[in-house]
């Protein structure tokens, strides 16, 4: 079930590293390198698997990580983007 824009704007109040791009959620983390950035992706696929929601993550300038979440189904933001949001925060260190 989408998430009601208050609703949405209050959980966003909690994820301040993540941008909101219309119905979709976005952060890009910098890594120290390649490696680095690459361990970062599979951390993030194995939360992924787990929660059967699996975010567009796009590995670019061999350090950066790109993620972005919306529930494909529901065609906007839901509860299972804030709380796969909330897991890969807890792996960001």
């Amino acid at each position: 079930m989408l998430l009601d824009e208050s609703d949405l704007e209050a959980r966003l109040r909690e994820l301040p590293a993540w941008q909101r791009q219309d119905q979709r959620l976005t952060r890009t983390l910098t890594f120290r390198n390649f490696a680095d950035a690459l361990d970062f992706v599979n951390r993030v696929g194995k939360l992924a698997e787990e929660a059967d929601h699996h975010p567009d993550i796009l590995l670019h300038n061999w350090n950066q990580v790109t993620l972005t979440l919306w529930t494909h189904d529901a065609g906007g933001l839901t509860m299972l983007d804030v709380s796969l949001a909330h897991k890969i925060n807890a792996i960001t260190g």
